[in-house]
């Protein structure tokens, strides 16, 4: 990897990075508040099964694919780009899950046209695109500044990573030293991700997590809570 690239990704997976990502729990406040996580080991244990159970199988082989077709950006890649993206937001399993997803999408892509990431074409995909889901304007962003696959789908992994702990710390809470005690565990947990991730063919991706989907449709009527999803 060269310092470009490094940079790149260090700043696509920064919690600075202004897509809200910092407002959504994706399920696990829902999960705090059914006390099925009410200590460390149980946050460790929620957010290590997140990502073997539901990033590992899904979302990551996802974006690595949507990363190929940008890559590409022929005709049938260009249409396999958007039938993926609706794709996948119709698997969300929740209307707080489909709007996260969304409005992340969104406004990443923003970002990217203002910043005029990438080249005018493929921009124009990107804004064909709505809703578009938060991977594919990763993947569109990681292809604009050619970041390789692996090293990609591990900074998005990271940054997934990061926002659970972050939402751990205040909705359990933790302290900052339990926190970083799971993002330090599961530094190997991200590279098994990766790995299988890259195994993973297109039609063999896999979001089947009821349990998350429950707790995501309750957390919509849910009497108190800090995050949007």
């Amino acid at each position: 990897m060269n310092i470009a690239e490094l940079t790149a990704l260090l700043h696509l997976a920064s919690p600075a990075l202004p897509i809200g990502a910092f407002s959504y729990s994706q399920g696990l406040e829902a999960a705090i508040d059914a006390k099925l996580v009410e200590t460390a080991d149980d946050a460790a244990h929620w957010i290590a099964h997140g990502l073997a159970n539901v990033l590992a199988p899904g979302e990551l082989p996802f974006l690595a694919h949507q990363l190929e077709r940008w890559r590409a950006h022929d005709d049938d890649a260009t249409q396999a780009l958007i039938d993926a993206n609706a794709e996948f937001i119709a698997s969300r399993e929740s209307a707080e899950l489909r709007r996260e997803t969304a409005q992340m999408g969104w406004s990443l892509r923003q970002l990217c046209a203002q910043l005029e990431w990438g080249d005018a074409a493929r921009r124009a995909t990107l804004e064909r695109m709505t809703p578009v889901a938060q991977p594919t304007a990763f993947a569109f962003a990681a292809y604009a500044h050619e970041a390789s696959t692996d090293a990609t789908l591990a900074a998005y992994a990271f940054s997934w990573v990061e926002n659970q702990t972050a939402a751990a710390l205040k909705a359990v809470p933790l302290g900052q030293v339990a926190g970083q005690r799971i993002v330090v565990a599961l530094r190997p947990a991200i590279a098994d991700a990766v790995a299988r991730a890259l195994a993973t063919p297109p039609d063999s991706l896999n979001t089947f997590a009821p349990q998350l989907g429950i707790l995501s449709a309750r957390h919509e009527s849910q009497y108190s809570r800090l995050f949007r999803s």
